[in-house]
């Protein structure tokens, strides 16, 4: 399985502070993930052209599933959705929503968020929040105290959109976040 993984800053591109988007996308899919993982990292400023450059590589050099973080906010340098929404063939509205109802929880300036997600050709894209704790929230959901889910992370219906695509069958770590297929779609396990 291969995926991209890109982080849109400015700040950290340019080497003014350490990213941390890169390093929370790796271990967050690594801990969720069963599959064998390829990832494909990019650390690029906020340039719409720059960022629509790097989405269509990857997605056309075979990435499944490719996953932004940053430059999703209001401010003038914030232009991932745009570059996103350049690149697709269609538009997944779907995932924005359930990640900004998600971070709804925690913050009321969630409703600044304009992550989007899109289909080229056989990859999904999303775009991520910016911030480490927040990526995990979005892909993995909110649990109660006893560890039961209270609101779904969008990564649950990753895998099945990955299926629908043609890609690859993903097998996730429940613990981390049970991916949903209808039954239909579900396969036995794979021999360890």
């Amino acid at each position: 399985m291969r995926i991209g993984i890109v982080s849109i800053s400015d700040r950290a591109s340019a080497g003014v502070y350490e990213d941390k988007g890169l390093p929370a996308l790796r271990e967050w899919l690594q801990r969720a993930l069963k599959n064998p993982i390829t990832f494909e990292p990019r650390l690029i400023a906020d340039e719409k052209d720059r960022i629509s450059a790097a989405l269509v590589e990857l997605a056309d050099a075979g990435c499944s599933l490719v996953l932004t973080t940053g430059g999703t906010g209001p401010a003038r340098r914030d232009v991932t959705p745009e570059a996103t929404l350049a690149i697709a063939d269609k538009e997944m509205p779907g995932f924005g929503e359930q990640m900004r109802q998600i971070s709804l929880r925690f913050v009321p300036t969630a409703i600044l968020s304009r992550q989007v997600a899109v289909i080229r050709g056989e990859s999904l894209v999303i775009n991520l929040p910016g911030q480490p704790k927040s990526i995990q929230e979005t892909l993995e959901g909110l649990k109660d105290a006893n560890g039961q889910q209270v609101v779904a992370g969008i990564f649950a219906a990753v895998p099945y959109c990955i299926d629908l695509i043609g890609g690859p069958y993903l097998e996730t770590n429940d613990e981390v976040c049970k991916a949903f297929r209808p039954k239909s779609a579900v396969r036995p396990p794979r021999a360890a």
